[in-house]
């Protein structure tokens, strides 16, 4: 009998590009002067002309956005181009009042960036631009108004056939709020590396206090790019054939969301591919009640959007002192500050990643140290009782950590004044000793830190070894 050959599966790599719409946290919104604090306020309350519209209204940039918008670039190590314009984005959809958005397109503010993943892989950033948000738009289906029927619908002036179509509701306080997108190349290849990107990124956006970055507030969106393409097929870029279609799942809000997304989208893909089909190009949602990505409408490409240069702005020219300054203006970055608390502080790597997560968490660490150096405790000991014990810095000081510290070692701190009388006395009084520790008998100290310990019995140890040696010097 012969066997029937059964040919091995076709093995497929993701290829994931991400689009990242980050919400600048600026006083005023991107073209005029509303107030950027939406979020919670009464619907259609922070609005005017310009971000509902209405015609011959006439767009400001904010220069604040723009330079936030810059300084994200420069963290990104991206290309700061001295000349950027702004373009109309032309689409219609009813959370965008003007029928297009004010965006950039091929000329923006930062481009060819990278960042660098712990495994030593580097995500290619290609752009960050500048644009405005959009309206919010509130959906009201059947399930959600049936409740509405007969009185309810009544006082709600909803009439009957309304109550079974549904209906949507547009808030436009959100609109024209300063948007920052961050665009990169199609080099991830799983769930997990996209997540650790998206960490990467929110923690550097907060370091630069440009942002929250909240997802749950809608501050920081996410949308993969999604597509397989052959293992070992050769390309345009670094030689692998990149896929005929991408499948972009919009306005996820959650980092746990978005790894889900990009496992049932490579699941998804998968199976179609092995049916000898190719997955539609199109934008899809992601479903978290069923665990899955939904349809939502075809994805557009560039020319869809049927770009050109914004006639109400000018280009903006930046000059190189402008960009310098900005640089000047950046605090320590988060891969920076690990590797000094490493080295500086002498912690492991997890120590100095907990420490350096959040920026507040670092700045409270380091004003602890510099306290705890009065008493002669080390990072070490301050990193431990941080970490270990959970520190809520919102009602905590670092003064207290260093007291909780002391008290827990069970000594007490002696003066330096008065410390450092009395080791004068014990070394006039014990002349043999001190020439013996300056001929090399360092072992003497021993028997000096006793005689000053019988003064201070609670005094802690290394304070009084210190003030010695400083005195013996």
């Amino acid at each position: 009998m012969n066997k029937i050959h059964n040919p091995q599966p076709t093995t497929y790599v993701p290829v994931i590009g991400l689009e990242v719409h980050v919400e600048l946290k600026t006083k005023s919104k991107m073209f005029c002067g509303c107030s950027a604090d939406y979020f919670g306020k009464a619907p259609n309350t922070h609005v005017c002309p310009i971000c509902l519209g209405l015609p011959g209204a006439l767009p400001v940039p904010n220069k604040k956005a723009i330079e936030w918008c810059v300084m994200i670039g420069l963290a990104l190590n991206c290309e700061i181009p001295l000349f950027s314009k702004f373009d109309r984005k032309n689409y219609f959809y009813p959370d965008l009042p003007k029928g297009y958005q004010i965006s950039q397109y091929d000329q923006p503010f930062c481009i060819n960036g990278n960042i660098q993943l712990s495994s030593g892989k580097k995500i290619k950033i290609r752009r960050v631009h500048m644009e405005e948000d959009t309206a919010k738009l509130a959906h009201q289906f059947k399930s959600q108004i049936s409740r509405l029927a007969g009185a309810s619908a009544k006082r709600a002036n909803l009439k009957s056939q309304n109550a079974e179509e549904g209906y949507s509701l547009i808030d436009f306080n959100r609109s024209g709020v300063p948007l920052v997108e961050i665009v990169t190349g199609p080099d991830f290849e799983s769930g997990v590396e996209v997540k650790e990107y998206l960490q990467k990124l929110q923690q550097i956006v907060r370091y630069l206090d440009v942002s929250s970055a909240d997802m749950e507030k809608g501050e920081m969106r996410l949308e993969p790019n999604i597509s397989l393409r052959i293992k070992n097929q050769k390309s345009k870029i670094k030689n692998k054939e990149l896929p005929s279609y991408k499948v972009e799942v919009k306005n996820i809000n959650s980092f746990r969301f978005v790894e889900k997304a990009i496992d049932y989208e490579i699941k998804r893909q998968t199976e179609v591919l092995e049916k000898g089909e190719t997955p539609i190009q199109e934008t899809r949602g992601w479903d978290e009640d069923k665990q899955k990505t939904v349809t939502q409408r075809a994805k557009e490409e560039a020319q869809d959007y049927r770009y050109f240069p914004e006639p109400d702005i000018p280009p903006i020219r930046l000059s190189e002192s402008q960009i310098l300054n900005l640089k000047s203006q950046m605090p320590e970055l988060p891969d920076t500050k690990l590797a000094r608390f490493i080295k500086e502080y002498e912690l492991s790597n997890n120590h100095s990643e907990v420490l350096t997560r959040d920026k507040k968490m670092a700045d409270f660490f380091e004003e602890a140290v510099r306290i705890g150096e009065k008493y002669n405790l080390s990072a070490k000991q301050i990193a431990n009782h941080v970490i270990n014990k959970k520190i809520n810095l919102n009602i905590t000081l670092a003064a207290d950590v260093i007291s909780w510290i002391v008290e827990g070692l069970n000594f007490s701190v002696v003066e330096d004044e008065i410390l450092g009388k009395t080791i004068r006395i014990v070394l006039e009084e014990n002349q043999k000793a001190v020439e013996d520790y300056k001929s090399g008998k360092s072992q003497v100290i021993g028997f000096l830190l006793g005689k000053v310990k019988q003064q201070f019995p609670k005094a802690d140890v290394s304070q009084i070894r210190t003030a010695l040696e400083k005195h013996l010097k």
